[in-house]
């Protein structure tokens, strides 16, 4: 299996979070953390990405109660 790494764009796109954000959070471990892919050039496993996604959404259905959500 082949790794697919993001790149900011993407990232932000996802996240709508910005790169100070997403700094704080790496730094906190509590956001997937940048992999340096060249001396320029960094990027994220999009699996770790989506499964962050995939956390948030959770824990917003919860928080607002959405249908079918487990509290």
């Amino acid at each position: 299996m082949q790794n697919i790494y993001l790149r900011w764009p993407t990232v932000q796109e996802v996240s709508a979070l910005s790169r100070v954000t997403v700094w704080r959070m790496e730094r906190d471990g509590v956001f997937p953390r940048r992999r340096q892919l060249s001396a320029n050039s960094v990027g994220w496993l999009k699996s770790e990405v989506d499964a962050w996604v995939d956390s948030r959404a959770q824990v917003t259905s919860i928080a607002y109660g959405s249908p079918g959500a487990t509290q």
